[in-house]
């Protein structure tokens, strides 16, 4: 599929936790607005980009926002977000090394804020049982464009992390 097909006609881009690996059909409509393929696993690839066309979703809106689920565990069992139907006892939630590691996230950040993203959500499962999470938020508060870093939470955590996440922006 392309790029706009990741898009929701609500104007926002999910990426999943994982994987680590970037298979060609998941990455590269990222770049299809480049003159020239980086290598999707190279950092130098991704800051020697130029202005790029921005995305816009299936009713030609711009996009905008995007939504970064960095964990795919949750300190809870919420019926709405992890139903018994598909969490059950069975269900196998990614290993650390399955999850998009920062780098990666900051990578497809910086892309994206080329495309014209100038807002990145950060979601989960829960955010928080993240470790380093509070690195990742300096990292993206960093990024040229980026003008909203928002974060979801269920707010059971948010106490111990609450002064770091907001010194590091």
């Amino acid at each position: 599929g392309d790029f706009i097909a990741l898009a929701g006609t609500d104007g926002f881009v999910e990426l999943p936790p994982g994987p680590r690996e970037f298979t060609a059909g998941f990455l590269a409509p990222l770049y299809r607005w480049c003159t020239q393929m980086p290598d999707p696993r190279s950092t130098a690839g991704v800051v020697a980009l130029g202005p790029l066309n921005p995305v816009v979703d299936r009713l030609g809106r711009p996009v905008h926002d995007l939504r970064i689920s960095v964990m795919d565990r949750c300190n809870f069992r919420c019926p709405y977000c992890m139903p018994q139907s598909t969490f059950d006892e069975k269900y196998r939630f990614l290993r650390a090394q399955e999850r998009l590691s920062f780098e990666e996230i900051v990578r497809l950040a910086r892309v994206a804020a080329r495309l014209g993203v100038r807002k990145v959500r950060l979601t989960g499962g829960e955010p928080l049982l993240r470790n380093g999470l509070p690195d990742l938020v300096a990292e993206l508060s960093g990024i040229d464009g980026i003008e909203d870093l928002a974060l979801t939470t269920n707010g059971v955590l948010l106490a111990q992390h609450a002064a770091e996440l907001k010194g590091n922006g």
